[in-house]
């Protein structure tokens, strides 16, 4: 990285210019975490981090969810979560249960392999953005967190 790309925008810089500078440098981290981690993810676990954030959002519901919450949980369409379950569901790792007085819901929850399997991606998957963010110290992380919870809440409120 070149000193020129930690200058602060120039004085003579709208803030909405800089605004937008942000949201580019935001993006670019973003996405180079993530390619990190899909090819670790692929290239060590033999999975991929849609599996992954599904078997995620399950791990923390254990009477299950309805593929309608898994979907608004990760803020993706039904259609990309079904293939996913499927498939955890083919290789025994995850279940579907029906619904009680509903014929057409299921529930969607981990089988205690499933569960397993699971603890032991999140292990290294957090063992993974420690290293990949290791050159932040706890002060840089806590004031990065701290702006990101506001910038989100901001966000939020606008809905």
């Amino acid at each position: 990285m070149t000193a020129a790309s930690h200058d602060p925008a120039p004085r003579s810089e709208p803030l909405s210019r800089a605004r937008l500078r942000l949201w580019l440098r935001l993006l670019k981290a973003s996405k180079l975490v993530e390619e990190e981690l899909r090819r670790r993810m692929r290239a060590e676990l033999g999975t991929t981090l849609p599996r992954f954030d599904v078997m995620s959002a399950l791990s923390r519901a254990p009477d299950g969810l309805k593929m309608s919450e898994i979907s608004r949980r990760l803020r993706v369409s039904n259609g990309n979560i079904t293939g996913i379950v499927d498939k955890l569901t083919e290789e025994g790792i995850a279940l579907r249960v029906a619904v009680p007085g509903d014929r057409r819901a299921n529930r969607v929850r981990l089988t205690p392999r499933g569960q397993a399997l699971f603890a032991e991606h999140a292990r290294r998957h957090e063992a993974w953005i420690d290293e990949i963010l290791g050159g932040l110290d706890a002060d840089a992380v806590a004031r990065m967190v701290a702006r990101l919870d506001h910038l989100s809440e901001q966000l939020e409120e606008q809905d």
